[in-house]
């Protein structure tokens, strides 16, 4: 197994679903990344890289975004593992 070099690859088809999440809270709320980004106390551009699956959202940015998103984390995570397991299959 290889070790972590301290930078982030790009997103993963688990990561990807889990943006894929994030990005369809923000549009039944109508929230823009920007204002998730506020929400979250962090910058717009950390949170676009992430909604546009260049880099992954890390565990915290998850548990953060979920409770600025009113989302239930459980529920979430396993909404996100189903779509990414779905897209394995196909």
């Amino acid at each position: 197994m290889p070790m972590a070099s301290g930078r982030q690859g790009p997103s993963g088809r688990f990561a990807r679903a889990v943006s894929a999440e994030v990005r369809a809270s923000m549009a039944r709320q109508q929230i823009k990344a920007q204002e998730l980004a506020r929400r979250v106390d962090l910058s717009p551009n950390y949170i676009s890289k992430r909604v546009r699956d260049v880099l992954p959202f890390t565990m915290n940015d998850i548990e953060a975004v979920c409770e600025a998103l009113g989302e239930d984390l459980e529920g979430f995570m396993l909404r996100a593992a189903r779509a990414a397991q779905d897209d394995s299959r196909d």
